[in-house]
């Protein structure tokens, strides 16, 4: 049995715990598509943390937390960074967060323009669609563009031929 009142994740580093993400169920809708991913972290020490995040319209959200011992709200604060990057890797989303140093910030990613863009747009879009994510989720990660601006993108890319037509054309 753990001691701790708290489980004082601030106070731990990156090797004591492992994150892992796995897909629980998808709902398609319409246009869209809602997703939602188990996620626990555990550590050598037995205290484990669970939550249920829901991926819609390109935002993360966490909906459940369990944890043992329990969290603080300083934890809670802390959880987000513990599993932001893996969870947002499993989500296709990529990390969106950090710049190049590392560091926080929007910085949008270079993308090539003309046809190796629109090539690696489909390269991003069938990846995406192989693993059972959000393809548009994934472009709008990799370019860092909205969600009209990236579909305007898988457009120029079924265009270019690099992607199958959306419909039979008459």
């Amino acid at each position: 049995m753990l001691e701790a009142s708290f489980l004082n994740l601030s106070d731990r580093s990156a090797t004591d715990g492992a994150v892992s993400v796995w897909p629980a169920w998808q709902v398609r809708d319409g246009g869209g598509a809602t997703a939602w991913f188990g996620v626990r972290l555990e550590f050598g020490d037995g205290a484990r943390v669970d939550a249920l995040a829901v991926v819609a319209k390109g935002c993360v959200s966490i909906e459940d937390v369990r944890a043992e011992p329990a969290l603080s709200l300083d934890d809670l604060a802390a959880l987000a960074d513990w599993i932001e990057v893996p969870l947002s890797q499993a989500c296709g989303i990529g990390n969106a967060t950090d710049g190049e140093d590392g560091g926080p910030g929007g910085v949008r990613p270079v993308w090539p323009r003309g046809v190796e863009g629109q090539w690696l747009i489909a390269q991003k879009y069938r990846a995406a669609q192989e693993a059972g994510l959000d393809p548009v989720l994934a472009v709008m990660s990799a370019t860092g563009h909205s969600r009209r601006r990236s579909l305007r993108l898988i457009g120029q890319a079924r265009d270019a031929g690099f992607l199958t037509p959306r419909r039979a054309r008459r």
